[in-house]
């Protein structure tokens, strides 16, 4: 082997872990947050955040959620929620930044951080899942392993929505073990948005466009998700 080691690749997931204030809040309000980043201060995780919502009613009443939670320490507000330095615009007609304190071993970045997954963008926590995209340097079986030393540690459903090379070209992750019809409705949700966010499409979009159900879209991308990591995927969900 040469002194040059693995390429690195661009994850998106789709996270879900028991005990997290941030799913909770998001679950139960009409708001989602934006994460720029965690850092261990005293022992207790401080993570810096953007509330967002379509009103400041909906935005009131998710920084009350996250007061209340029996999850947090403390919240305190820094700025009307402009100038974080954000990739894209702040989704919603209103938002607030915010710092909160919660338990460390709630919290699953240093789980995603301490195995390489390092966020290229900021987390968004909505509807009671987060979403991560990351870089990772390794192959997919890496990638495929490490998602899975997370899911036993932090008890959490964590499902790969799009795995491509960070760069456009060819990348790692060749299509050629797809079906045709697997390639087919993987490249309708590329072409059409899916992966990104907002989503400008739904999967009964998609599955109405191909003449299919949704159940059937859904897993035809969960089967070609599963050939693209290189694993029994499938079998975990």
């Amino acid at each position: 082997m040469g002194a040059q080691g693995p390429d690195g690749v661009r994850v998106s997931l789709d996270i879900w872990h028991p005990d997290c204030w941030t799913l909770e809040v998001t679950d139960a309000t009409d708001a989602g947050l934006l994460g720029h980043g965690v850092h261990a201060i005293d022992g207790v995780a401080t993570g810096r955040f953007t509330a967002y919502a379509d009103t400041t009613e909906a935005l009131d009443d998710l920084v009350a959620a996250i007061r209340d939670s029996p999850l947090t320490e403390s919240v305190w507000e820094t700025d009307d929620g402009h100038g974080h330095g954000d990739s894209g615009v702040v989704p919603g007609a209103a938002s607030r930044g915010i710092v909160v304190r919660y338990d460390l071993d709630k919290s699953i970045n240093d789980a995603l951080v301490s195995r390489g997954f390092i966020p290229d963008e900021p987390v968004r926590m909505q509807g009671g899942r987060e979403y991560w995209t990351v870089l990772v340097q390794g192959s997919r079986r890496t990638v495929h392993d490490r998602l899975e030393e997370i899911r036993e540690e932090m008890d959490a459903d964590i499902r790969v929505e799009l795995i491509t090379a960070p760069q456009s070209g060819s990348g790692i992750f060749r299509t050629d073990d797809l079906s045709e019809r697997q390639r087919e409705v993987l490249d309708l949700a590329r072409r059409r948005d899916y992966y990104q966010w907002p989503r400008e499409v739904s999967a009964g979009d998609l599955a109405d466009e191909l003449g299919i159900s949704k159940a059937t879209l859904l897993e035809h991308l969960r089967k070609a998700e599963s050939k693209l990591l290189g694993g029994d995927v499938d079998s975990e969900r």
